[in-house]
């Protein structure tokens, strides 16, 4: 190899490439018009990592840290933008990259796309949902007030709440509501009056200004405060027109501070005018029921039973005789018909008893054991039986049993021979 080459090691060329690269004056400050592909965030180190394109070309992009914290907003793929920086490479790789020092939205502003991006964030994780919004208390006694203590909206809150409601205790919390330094005052606000049960609703809120001015209502720390409080939370910034992340967030929005003050307390006026239609309403309830009380004691004063105690004893006596002499009658007729229906089966009874027949000049044979022998056959010759008449009884001995005859005329031809 010829010696008049000079042999560079790779990272002497990614050196001396990327010193000509910054060291054109062209390249140092560079503005481009591109959209996001490829978009990564590293959280561990802040740094934001993307490709930008167009419709025939595509450079990476890097946007360090210190950049990155300044935006309003989250890139996200296909998103359209306007970037600032410089180009160079990265020797490691010999990548050839653009370094973002600025972004903007191509034509929408940076906080309407980071009121957006956070608002759907919050909403996706229930932050807004209805069922967690809290009734405010029909009568509070105490209101906290987190706002400026030198701007028009406090004077607002005090002049309709004393007009309104004077017996309702009014609990400033003094905070910064513009800048950065506003929204940990406005989270602090919040968990203290909640913390110490200061108050029983909350108003949070300021006058108009621009978006850039109500920003710190924006914040997603400040929307967290709001959910997680228990006491509830009436959002009273800017303008109607103005929406912030705050009025999302709270239980409650009112369009200015001053409706926010109308909206928590009563009118004290309409609350006298229930308090005396409830006082006539019960002053008419009672005086009905005492005269309908005292009329029921005049007629039953003036009734025969008090004035002549007896008018009331002598019937039920009268009463008393007729029920006895029923209860008398009717156990009269029970003891004749049991009589009757004794005498019946007294008869039936001796119609069937074995005496009745013995009367008759009949008579029953029994063994020594005294169990009836019904049949001749049963007696053996010799055999001892006791024969029973009607007024006595014959012991006998048998000489032998016999089958009987009955002869035409119906008697006992056996009997006839003996």
């Amino acid at each position: 190899m010829n010696g008049a080459f000079t042999v560079l090691t790779v990272t002497q060329l990614n050196t001396y490439a990327k010193s000509l690269l910054e060291g054109d004056n062209n390249l140092r400050h560079v503005f481009l018009r591109a959209e996001i592909s490829n978009f990564t965030n590293h959280y561990r180190s802040g740094h934001l990592y993307m490709s930008l394109k167009d419709d025939a070309s595509l450079i990476k992009a890097v946007m360090f840290r210190s950049s990155a914290q300044r935006l309003a907003f989250m890139p996200q793929d296909g998103m359209k933008v306007i970037v600032s920086g410089r180009v160079s490479i990265y020797e490691r790789d010999g990548q050839f990259q653009f370094y973002i020092d600025d972004m903007q939205p191509d034509g929408v502003g940076a906080l309407q796309i980071a009121f957006e991006q956070l608002k759907n964030k919050l909403r996706a994780e229930g932050l807004f949902d209805t069922s967690h919004k809290k009734k405010l208390p029909a009568y509070p006694k105490r209101i906290g007030v987190v706002t400026s203590p030198t701007g028009a909206a406090l004077q607002d809150i005090i002049n309709i709440t004393s007009r309104r409601w004077p017996l309702a205790k009014l609990i400033l919390y003094p905070v910064l509501v513009q800048g950065a330094g506003a929204p940990p005052q406005i989270c602090g606000a919040i968990d203290f009056l909640n913390a110490g049960h200061e108050c029983d609703v909350i108003i949070l809120g300021r006058g108009g200004g621009s978006t850039e001015e109500l920003w710190a209502f924006n914040d997603e720390a400040v929307a967290r405060a709001i959910y997680a409080s228990a006491i509830p939370v009436v959002s009273a910034v800017g303008h109607e027109t103005d929406f912030t992340i705050a009025d999302f967030a709270a239980d409650l929005r009112a369009p200015t501070p001053s409706a926010a003050a109308e909206l928590v307390t009563p009118d004290w006026h309409n609350v006298a005018e229930y308090i005396d239609s409830l006082f006539n309403g019960a002053y008419v309830s009672i005086t009905d029921k005492t005269s309908a009380l005292r009329k029921r004691i005049s007629d039953a004063s003036s009734s025969a039973a008090l004035r002549s105690p007896q008018w009331l004893v002598i019937p039920q006596r009268s009463r008393l005789a007729q029920l006895g002499s029923r209860l008398a009658s009717a156990e009269t007729g029970r003891y004749s018909a049991a009589r009757t229906s004794f005498s019946y089966l007294a008869g039936r009874l001796d119609a069937l008893s074995p005496l009745k027949v013995l009367s008759r000049g009949y008579a029953m044979a029994a063994d020594a054991d005294g169990n009836l022998i019904s049949s001749a056959g049963n007696l053996k010759k010799d055999t001892r039986f006791v024969l029973k008449l009607k007024d006595g009884s014959a012991d006998c001995v048998s000489l032998g049993a016999r089958d009987a005859e009955i002869a035409p005329d119906g008697s006992n031809e056996n009997e006839k021979d003996r």
